[in-house]
């Protein structure tokens, strides 16, 4: 569809397109000519770039993957819908373990007395828009008579 639209249309193609792994420059590791066009602007996106970017999406779900082997359960049926607003998507499964996701427009705050495991966005006490953050809730420590 691209081609027959002069790239107009991409119809599904833009989907299609080559996965760039490595270089600067297309076919970006890929092994061949490309039947699209990969954008320039895909340099910064290869499989070599962010294995060196800690703070890439390649590496978030990298580490998404071994924190839920590891130690966020999220499998089971025990599932817990938390209510933090409209805009916010959040459960509770397995150890306890809480994924929170912020669909709004604005940041909301975070649960008290938590501890963060894994989050898609830089996080001050709040969540910010876009982001999802999976915590570790704490017990709230007993007061003293």
């Amino acid at each position: 569809m691209h081609f027959r639209s002069g790239g107009v249309d991409p119809g599904r193609d833009g989907c299609r397109v080559p996965l760039p792994w490595s270089g600067n420059a297309s076919p970006y590791g890929f092994g061949g000519h490309p039947w699209l066009p990969q954008p320039q602007s895909w340099a910064g996106l290869t499989v070599e770039a962010q294995e060196r970017d800690p703070d890439s999406t390649l590496n978030l779900y990298r580490t998404a993957i071994t924190l839920r082997r590891r130690t966020a359960d999220f499998s089971g049926s025990d599932l817990e819908w938390l209510e933090l607003g409209a805009d916010i998507l959040a459960f509770r499964r397995g150890d306890g373990t809480v994924s929170i996701t912020n669909l709004g427009s604005v940041p909301v705050p975070l649960p008290a007395h938590h501890e963060v495991l894994l989050s898609s966005a830089p996080l001050d006490g709040t969540l910010p828009p876009d982001a999802t953050a999976w915590l570790a809730l704490r017990a709230v420590p007993a007061r003293s008579a």
